[in-house]
């Protein structure tokens, strides 16, 4: 990567969940707070839980309240909203709420926003498809003022507020850190600019999404500069679904164990059939190969396939502050702790530069070892000539007893 493109420093998971309709949801759920647990204790910088009411698969209905369990569990890991789905939230309640978990988290709470992902969500709600964006900058657009301390009064022709104030401000002294979920379309750019919130690209391995990267992140930049906000790239994050393990074949098996679930929601939700159906390996070889549709192209190897991977996406951006891996439960959840533990040891040091210090003072010592073993060895030779006829004495002394 060149001087001006910089790979992230924070990582963290993003989590829909996607669960395997076969499972016990009861303890599905709580391996879900238990992946949250795992990387808190491994030094992962963050956590973000969806917000699903349909189809099955995605079954957490309130981040807010599983995060609140989750914060019980942890001690510094961030926890965020991934993400409120505004179209279906009275903005005061959901203002709310979200301060109430900022203040159980003791600070440790973000706000992931965005329009709403499933249809079937918006049909059992009445929300018509076409107007979802609209009321999600309808509903920013009050939001960001309750959480400042305004009092606000506003209508539209889905919620109403007179003279409405949040009694409790978050525990934050800035507030809340919000994150805007962009796609291909440049909407969740044009809100989060115009809001000057942080940019969460959740398609950034789909082939479409990864070339709307740096177009969507121009426009975020004119719409921030526009509205008088700071630019920060750090607060820039990429989702993309990795399974690592120690070898490329090893992390192929351990995905086929649970990719069947997701090609079938895939083929479900779209009503089409997939042609690469035909098994768990040709359906991990067309996910890793082309991608697969809302999943994007998944990497599932080795932890240098996932640098190599986190590298391209910096290069393609021009760089950005957090990675957060997409949880998909396709491997067991055995594989999955080894897949989270492999990356925290062998993939984030290489970004954050943990080892730079090691590495140059074995190096020193490598360059100067002749020197310094040389020093050492006349050390010993002086301390015995020092010593010698003292220890001769001695040694005399005792023959002689």
């Amino acid at each position: 990567m060149s001087d001006n493109q910089f790979g992230p420093t924070r990582f963290g998971f993003f989590i829909a969940p996607y669960h395997p309709l076969t499972g016990n949801p009861t303890l599905q759920i709580h391996r879900d707070l238990a992946l949250v647990e795992l990387a808190d204790q491994l030094g992962y910088s963050e956590a973000w839980i969806g917000e699903h009411h349909s189809a099955g698969l995605e079954i957490v209905a309130a981040p807010e309240v599983f995060l609140a369990a989750a914060a019980q569990r942890t001690q510094r890991i961030r926890l965020g909203t991934g993400v409120n789905s505004l179209p279906y939230h009275q903005p005061m309640m959901l203002a709310d709420r979200l301060c109430l978990l900022d203040h159980l988290t003791m600070g440790r709470t973000m706000m992931g926003v965005g329009p709403g992902q499933l249809a079937t969500d918006a049909a059992m709600m009445g929300i018509d498809p076409v107007r979802q964006r609209d009321m999600m900058h309808e509903s920013m657009d009050v939001l960001v003022r309750l959480l400042r301390g305004e009092t606000v009064t506003a209508e539209s022709d889905w919620y109403h507020l007179n003279e409405a104030r949040l009694q409790l401000l978050p525990y934050q002294q800035d507030g809340l850190e919000m994150a805007v979920a962009s796609t291909i379309s440049p909407s969740g750019a044009v809100l989060a600019g115009r809001h000057g919130a942080g940019l969460l690209s959740l398609a950034a391995s789909d082939p479409s999404g990864y070339e709307a990267l740096l177009p969507n992140w121009k426009v975020y930049e004119k719409t921030m500069a526009d509205n008088g906000h700071v630019l920060d790239r750090s607060r820039w994050r990429l989702v993309a679904p990795m399974h690592i393990a120690a070898t490329r074949e090893q992390a192929t098996r351990e995905a086929e164990w649970g990719v069947g679930h997701l090609v079938d929601y895939i083929e479900k939700l779209s009503g089409m059939s997939a042609p690469w159906n035909s098994s768990a390996r040709a359906a991990v070889e067309q996910w890793t190969g082309e991608g697969f549709p809302a999943f994007g192209r998944a990497t599932i190897g080795t932890p240098d396939d996932a640098i190599a991977t986190i590298e391209k996406l910096a290069e393609q951006s021009g760089g950005f502050g957090t990675f957060l891996l997409l949880g998909l439960n396709v491997a067991d959840w055995d594989a999955t702790q080894r897949s989270a533990r492999l990356f925290a040891e062998q993939v984030i040091p290489h970004f954050t530069r943990a080892n730079r210090n090691r590495v140059a003072s074995l190096e020193w010592a490598h360059a100067n070892s002749e020197r310094m073993i040389g020093g050492l060895t006349a050390g010993i030779q002086s301390a015995f000539d020092k010593h010698g006829q003292a220890l001769a004495a001695a040694l005399g002394t005792e023959e002689a007893k």
